[in-house]
C-alpha cells in the first residue's frame, strides 16, 4: 500500500486544560486505509482510542451524517465510544468541517448516526468551570440494561476487591459498548480500588464504578457544592503542583458523581475519562432516581487526570453528554 501524508490531530477530551483529560488520536482523512492498517496505527499510538474520519456511507448520508468515524482501541474496533465522539467532532470542526445542518453535527459510527450540539450554559448543572464557549455534547445512544448474573457479579467483585455491602446497585449496560455498572457506597471506595486487571480480562468484563458525592446522595435534587471529600480528593490524588499551575482560574466545579472505568478486555487497564460509560450511567442513574436530570461527573483522579463530564436530560428524555476538548498536537501523519 502506498503511504500518504494525512492531516492529524491529538486532542485531550473532557478537559479545558491540556493533559488532564483523555487523549485521542484523530486521523482526519482515513480514505483508502485497510482495517489492518487502522488497527496497526491504533496499536502504535497506544492510546485508549484512535479514530479515522471517512465520508459517510450511503445509509449514513441518507440519515444526514456529515462524516463517518471508525474507532479503534489497541485491541480492536469499537461500535461507539464517547470521548472519541466528542474529540473527533472537535477536530473535524477545527480542521474546517462544515455541518450540513447549522448548529448540529451528525457523526456516523457503527451504532448509527449520533447527533452533537453545543451545550447550553444552563445545562452545566449549576457548576462553575473554565472554558465552555465551544463545549459540545453528544446524544447518548439508546441503552439496554438488565440485572447482572449473580455468580458473574460475585466474580467481578472479587477481582475488584469489593464486598457486596459496598455495592448499592448494579446493572449490565449496553449502548454499543457493554459495561458492568456498579454504584458504590462512597467516592473514597471508588478512588481506593486496586483491581486485578488480569482477572477482569479473563472474565471478559469491562467495569464502570461510580459513587455519588455525599450531598448528591442525600438529596438528588440539589447538586453537590463545596464538598470536603471532593476538595481533599483533588488535592491528594489529582492536583500535583504541576497540575495546579496548569489549572488556572475558573476550574472550581465540585462533582456530583465520581467515576472510574476498567477495560482490560480491550487492552486498557483503566480509561482516564469515558464518555460511553458516563452516558450509560446517566441513563440508568437518572431513570432510577439516584441523580438529578443535570449533574457533573468527574473521572481520572487515580491516573493524575481531572476529567469533567456534563450530563443532562432534556424534556424529551434524551440524555446529553458534554465536555471540553483541548487540541494538543496538530500536523500530519504518514499512513
Amino acid at each position: 500500500m502506498t503511504l500518504l501524508t494525512r492531516p492529524f490531530m491529538q486532542v485531550d477530551v473532557f478537559t479545558a486544560v491540556p493533559y488532564l483529560g483523555n487523549p485521542l488520536a484523530v486521523v482526519l482523512d482515513g480514505s483508502g486505509l485497510s482495517d489492518a492498517a487502522m488497527q496497526t496505527f491504533a496499536r502504535w499510538t497506544n492510546l485508549s482510542e484512535t479514530t479515522f474520519v471517512l465520508p459517510p456511507s450511503p445509509e449514513g448520508a441518507a440519515a444526514g451524517a456529515d462524516y463517518r468515524v471508525r474507532i479503534f482501541t489497541p485491541g480492536g474496533e469499537l461500535p461507539f465510544a464517547g470521548h472519541p465522539t466528542l474529540g473527533t467532532c472537535h477536530a473535524w470542526l477545527a480542521h474546517g468541517g462544515q455541518p450540513r445542518e447549522a448548529g448540529v453535527v451528525r457523526q456516523e459510527c457503527a451504532v448509527g448516526v449520533v447527533a452533537l450540539r453545543k451545550l447550553a450554559s444552563n445545562e452545566t448543572a449549576g457548576h462553575t468551570t473554565g472554558a465552555g464557549a465551544d463545549r459540545m455534547a453528544f446524544a447518548a445512544p439508546p441503552l439496554t440494561r438488565q440485572t447482572p448474573d449473580a455468580a458473574h457479579l460475585a466474580q467481578v467483585l472479587n477481582a475488584l476487591g469489593l464486598q457486596p455491602a459496598q455495592v448499592l446497585a448494579a446493572q449490565s449496560l449496553v449502548n454499543g459498548p457493554e459495561w458492568l455498572g456498579l454504584l458504590l457506597d462512597s467516592p473514597d471506595t471508588v478512588l481506593a480500588l486496586t483491581p486485578d486487571h488480569a482477572a477482569l480480562k479473563t472474565l471478559g468484563q469491562k467495569v464502570g464504578v461510580a459513587a455519588r458525592a455525599p450531598s448528591a446522595a442525600s438529596d438528588p435534587g440539589h447538586p453537590a457544592d463545596g464538598l470536603l471529600i471532593a476538595r481533599s480528593s483533588r488535592e491528594a490524588r489529582a492536583f500535583t503542583p504541576a497540575h495546579t499551575a496548569m489549572a488556572g482560574p475558573g476550574s472550581t466545579a465540585e462533582p456530583d458523581l465520581w467515576v472510574r472505568a476498567f477495560a482490560a478486555p480491550v487492552g486498557v487497564a483503566e480509561d482516564p475519562v469515558t464518555g460511553s460509560l458516563n452516558a450509560s450511567l446517566a441513563q440508568w442513574l437518572i431513570a432510577d432516581g439516584y441523580l438529578p436530570s443535570r449533574y457533573l461527573a468527574t473521572q481520572g483522579q487515580a491516573l493524575d487526570r481531572d476529567g469533567q463530564v456534563f450530563l443532562s436530560q432534556d424534556a424529551q428524555g434524551q440524555v446529553w453528554v458534554g465536555g471540553d476538548v483541548a487540541i494538543c498536537i496538530q500536523g500530519t501523519v504518514t499512513l
